[in-house]
């Protein structure tokens, strides 16, 4: 357990960014060696399935289990979506892996095609990563001149074409099926599951949607062995992942950690602990979207999809918000909140009505026109949303309500109980 330098000994790299170093370091080993010895796809897949690597943009679903439902007797053409839309507050991991080893992404996303036959990619890009998509676009540029994409890659028959494509702002996008309504030319708007893209997703072909730091570590699964990778998680969590840390802790930035090293350990030795000496008060451990963990709670638990998992959270996107003692936990989660119906693509009622709805109650609240009665409001509407949509936009807005409310009743009845006090 603790810190690993997989992922991150290229980001640490003085441009990495470029082919030339990236190959200088063993970049395109892997890729080169599964199209050399014409690996097939059932070996490619087993060896990531045996690997434990899981989605690493949210949902942590087994990477290599994903790859295998795309159906091998479906004649036509198969799809590759590289989903780097990442705009879940409190992320910023893909961001370093595309300004800092694009190579390392190009790579995996090499490997995860031959693994079910796609000749075609497309990644997806936050459309506000201006900087990141012009170096994304530089190393693809290298790429394909280098004879790695396009046709023929690395002398065989095989081909491999690969789109880049700039998002227009809009969090849903994130979600994959909106992703791929927002690909096609329409509007971003979730679809109902199944059929799963899988099967029939991109232009109704069978599409594989992997996030950039899942496929990051596909190369070095095959270099070093998926025995090595899962060995350095848990059980049911291989290897490890980019944990970007964010509010108040005195070294705020990203961290490679095995899947299973305890919270506190990322909170107090590698980000530095607490600043100017406060108490831990709060963490979000996965992003804005994932329920928040209290003080005592953050001090026992392990950074694993299951260990969260268990105490009613997630691991999410490995976003990690510390907030200290100071923190006005009324104000935070207006802020999330806000967020979220900003974002919500209303297609669904109880998203449309129910992020707004929260919303304009902790604006009361704030204001000090608040009620004890707002509090069970806040708990009841988000529990009418949660499960109750089309995609995940709505159990996003709801979590956070649910569990800032409930695990910090005292500081809301404080706001509330002050606002009366002021109006008598």
């Amino acid at each position: 357990m603790g810190r690993v330098k997989l992922i991150s000994r290229f980001l640490e790299i003085e441009n990495c960014r470029s082919l030339a170093v990236y190959e200088a370091h063993g970049g395109y080993a892997a890729a080169r060696r599964v199209v050399a010895e014409n690996w097939p796809m059932d070996r490619i897949i087993s060896t990531v399935k045996a690997s434990n690597l899981r989605g690493l943009g949210g949902a942590g679903f087994s990477t290599g289990g994903k790859w295998g439902f795309v159906p091998r007797d479906m004649e036509g053409p198969k799809y590759l979506v590289v989903n780097a839309d990442e705009s879940e507050p409190g992320t910023f991991k893909d961001r370093h892996i595309m300004m800092n080893a694009p190579h390392l992404l190009l790579e995996g996303l090499i490997i995860a095609a031959l693994s079910f036959g796609a000749e075609e990619a497309f990644i997806y890009i936050r459309g506000e990563y201006f900087e990141p998509y012009q170096v994304l676009k530089k190393a693809l540029d290298e790429a394909e001149k280098a004879g790695y994409l396009g046709h023929n890659i690395f002398g065989s028959i095989r081909s491999l074409e690969v789109t880049m494509h700039r998002g227009a702002g809009a969090y849903i996008c994130g979600e994959e099926t909106a992703l791929l309504s927002s690909l096609e030319g329409f509007k971003g708007w979730p679809k109902l599951k199944p059929p799963f893209p899988a099967v029939k997703g991109l232009f109704s072909r069978p599409t594989i949607i992997n996030n950039v730091e899942t496929l990051s570590y596909v190369p070095i699964i095959i270099n070093q062995g998926p025995e090595y990778f899962a060995g350095l998680g848990v059980e049911k969590s291989g290897g490890a992942r980019l944990f970007g840390v964010s509010g108040h802790v005195n070294r705020p930035g990203i961290y490679e950690l095995s899947l299973g090293t305890p919270l506190s350990e990322l909170i107090y030795e590698h980000a530095g602990g607490i600043k100017d000496g406060r108490a831990l008060k709060a963490v979000i451990p996965g992003g804005s979207s994932c329920p928040v963990l209290t003080a005592e709670e953050a001090e026992k638990i392990n950074l694993d999809f299951d260990s969260l998992a268990k105490i009613g959270s997630m691991l999410g996107s490995g976003g990690v918000i510390v907030m200290d003692e100071t923190t006005d936990m009324v104000r935070v989660l207006l802020r999330i909140c806000r967020f979220y119906a900003n974002e919500s693509c209303g297609q669904c009622t109880p998203c449309r009505e129910g992020t707004g709805w929260m919303t304009r109650i902790l604006e009361r609240i704030i204001s000090g026109e608040g009620s004890f009665r707002d509090l069970d409001n806040l708990v009841d509407i988000s529990g009418m949303i949660l499960g109750n949509t089309i995609c995940p936009l709505g159990d996003a807005a709801a979590m956070p309500v649910m569990s800032f409310v409930t695990k910090f009743r005292k500081d809301f009845e404080a706001r509330v109980k002050a606002s009366a006090t002021v109006k008598m």
